[in-house]
């Protein structure tokens, strides 16, 4: 069987498994692109998956704005170790010390150190960003700038405004005009006005009875556009996967180097961030990926540059990332023979997993682990609602376990949750301060 087929027979398989109603899968190589488009873009409206089908790509749209933003340094426009308040003169958050320093890099590099998950509706005029930016004011700072990795959407939200300043334009033209212009990608908006007219995919969610159920906030806002707001055909993102395997024709050499450059060591499920990539390394070969989620949509860009080669996968429910895990350890082996670590996993006295216990809190989550016997047990409540903090707050998901396989770090081994990295931080005094988890630290309670 060739690698499509399986690809094409594994994605069926989970979808059938897992209620996904549609999914976009492309693979690039130097020989050429290879698509594989199944199911529907809604339950309730059930169109065709098709190469064009518009799908909310997310925080991939982070990566995008890392491009604009290497542009404009190409252009001496803007410095990424300049403070913000050289370009934003008013910016101020609740830390002083952080609206001085913080800096562009901090802000691709997620390690500004405030509170991240801010979700607010601001409406839809110019002026939404602005507001938005203005209310970080009003958000904790969590971790001394530069200093803890913690993935952050409201960093973007200040680079947006920052990248509207120094264009005289909106975040959504300046990407326009610095990146999807000129890579030719004309099937990627940002506006529902401008998505509807095209067909397009509609998120889902797991219901309170464990069926799939249609979300009905498709919007995430227009303050949020430039953290993810691309929507986009899997046609667009494969073409922008290609651009990632090189940077041509829009970037330098240098600062593609820059981009895929190591800035911040990670652990766990990344080796480190590049400027707004993810960067990891399997069986030798430098990998750089970035995902995106919103309300029922979950998406993926990975790319091997070296290799000339890109997997991009959309999906149209909330369990799309479990589809893309399998998937993509799939094409990593049939297209370029990689093969991810089976990792050791330890078995520890519950008298060790002890330490570990308890409820951890971010600003949009908490998470309850009790020690077992091997491992421990997480659950998972979400406390604030997405895309809007008065949207409803979907059923939980089931609990997961967690296994050890280094100090202070451990892996999810349930087919849900498979794969996340759970890593415990500590402080000066050798306490546990952080557990970071899907990316975000959450404190002890």
């Amino acid at each position: 069987m060739d690698g499509v087929s399986q690809v094409r027979e594994l994605a069926e398989a989970s979808m059938d498994e897992l209620g996904i109603p549609g999914v976009a899968l492309g693979i690039a190589t130097r020989e050429g692109d290879e698509l594989v488009c199944l199911g529907v873009t809604s339950l309730e409206n059930p169109l065709e998956v098709t190469p064009d089908t518009l799908f909310q790509i997310g925080s991939i749209s982070k990566t995008y704005m890392a491009a604009a933003v290497l542009r404009l340094v190409e252009r001496d426009v803007l410095d990424l170790d300049a403070p913000l308040r050289s370009y934003l003169p008013a910016f101020r958050l609740a830390d002083e010390r952080a609206s001085a320093t913080a800096t562009i890099r901090h802000l691709l590099t997620h390690t500004g150190g405030w509170v991240g998950d801010v979700f607010e509706d601001f409406g839809r005029g110019d002026d939404a960003l602005a507001r938005m930016v203005e209310h970080l004011a009003e958000v904790p700072q969590l971790t001394p700038v530069g200093e803890v990795w913690s993935y952050n959407n409201a960093g973007f939200y200040v680079l947006g405004l920052v990248l509207e300043r120094v264009t005289g334009k909106t975040v959504e033209e300046a990407i326009r005009d610095l990146v999807l212009d000129p890579l030719g990608l004309r099937a990627s908006y940002f506006f529902p006005d401008e998505v509807i007219t095209h067909r397009f995919a509609v998120g889902h969610i797991r219901g309170d009875r464990d069926e799939t159920i249609v979300a009905r906030e498709w919007w995430i806002g227009r303050a949020a556009h430039a953290a993810g707001g691309i929507v986009q055909s899997l046609r667009d993102l494969l073409r922008y996967g290609r651009f990632a395997q090189s940077g041509a024709p829009l970037l330098e050499p240098s600062s593609f180097a820059e981009m895929r450059r190591p800035q911040v060591p990670i652990g766990g499920d990344y080796d480190a961030v590049g400027l707004a990539w993810m960067l990891r390394h399997v069986e030798g070969t430098a990998l750089i990926s970035h995902g995106g989620g919103t309300n029922g949509q979950v998406s993926q860009l990975l790319v091997a540059p070296d290799e000339g080669f890109a997997f991009a996968a959309l999906t149209n429910h909330d369990f799309g990332d479990v589809l893309i895990e399998r998937v993509g350890r799939l094409v990593l082996d049939r297209y370029l023979g990689l093969r991810e670590p089976d990792r050791e996993l330890r078995r520890l006295p519950v008298e060790e997993l002890a330490e570990y216990a308890g409820r951890y809190r971010s600003w949009m989550s908490d998470i309850e682990l009790s020690a077992t016997d091997g491992g421990l047990e997480a659950r998972m409540v979400q406390t604030r609602g997405f895309p809007r903090p008065d949207s409803p707050i979907p059923p939980p998901p089931p609990p997961g376990r967690l296994a050890f396989y280094a100090d202070d770090w451990a892996i999810a081994t349930d087919d849900i949750w498979k794969g996340s990295h759970a890593g415990f931080l500590r402080g000066p005094d050798g306490r546990i301060a952080w557990l970071r988890f899907g990316g975000r630290v959450h404190a002890p309670v």
